[in-house]
């Protein structure tokens, strides 16, 4: 079983880095972290369907089922998204692009992962996880591509921003939350599994303590602009859009 999944994984990494590899050949114009977010583009849009139907249509249900023995398409599935980790993890500590927070995140879900497939448990609850984590990731994705490409600044870059404020409040910090709760009050996930969904936890309100100083930053810009463009000082120009997201 173990071989498998070690097989598994390695196909995983492997077929994510060719494809960054591929990305960096097609885009020989463009940064690193160009292809770099065309594949973490790719596994969040891959990883959120497959997670998806995995824990709300195939199940069990997280909610009322954690700790149980893992199906092999969850085992596939989370050995899919441990290669992307890997790759990532690694992408990241070389080019040193990211702070202690989301290194903290990729390395605690890595463990996660590992730990659960080592179990032969607890698969149902990680790949909710999985669900509500990777869900708003192809909006952050697509946010930085609009910024790359001058676009964010229109009706698609706010209405992108709202999207992802909003999915990543209601799923991941209000049903992540939900899903932490069931796996603590359970009595079938072994200790380990119920401190490192809590790290986990703990680390998505570090994100939502980000997002919600952005989200005020960008309200006041914007009414600071409707103040002006209201009182006749200065022509609407900004639209409430920050340099630096």
């Amino acid at each position: 079983m173990m071989l498998s999944v070690i097989f598994q994984v390695t196909c995983s990494l492997t077929a994510w880095l060719s494809l960054y590899a591929c990305f960096c050949y097609w885009n020989k114009h463009r940064t690193y972290e160009w292809s770099c977010r065309l594949v973490t583009l790719m596994h969040g849009v891959i990883v959120t369907c497959l997670s998806g139907y995995v824990a709300l249509i195939d199940g069990p249900w997280p909610l009322t089922h954690p700790g149980t023995p893992n199906t092999p398409l969850q085992v596939r599935v989370l050995c899919l998204t441990l290669g992307y980790f890997i790759f990532d993890l690694s992408w990241c500590m070389y080019f040193k692009t990211e702070g202690d927070l989301m290194l903290s995140h990729h390395t605690l879900s890595i463990c996660g992962m590992v730990l659960v497939l080592g179990l032969g448990k607890s698969a149902t609850e990680i790949n909710a996880i999985v669900f509500v984590s990777e869900i708003t990731n192809p909006l952050l994705q697509a946010r930085w591509f609009l910024r790359e490409t001058g676009c964010y600044h229109s009706f698609v870059g706010e209405v992108v921003d709202f999207s992802f404020v909003a999915l990543f409040m209601v799923l991941r910090i209000g049903v992540g939350g939900q899903i932490m709760y069931s796996v603590i009050v359970s009595s079938r996930p072994i200790w380990l599994i119920k401190a490192g969904g809590l790290a986990m936890y703990i680390v998505s309100l570090g994100f939502m303590i980000a997002i919600c100083s952005f989200a005020r930053r960008k309200v006041l810009k914007k009414y600071h602009a409707w103040r002006s463009a209201s009182g006749g000082d200065v022509p609407l120009k900004t639209n409430g859009h920050l340099t630096s997201h």
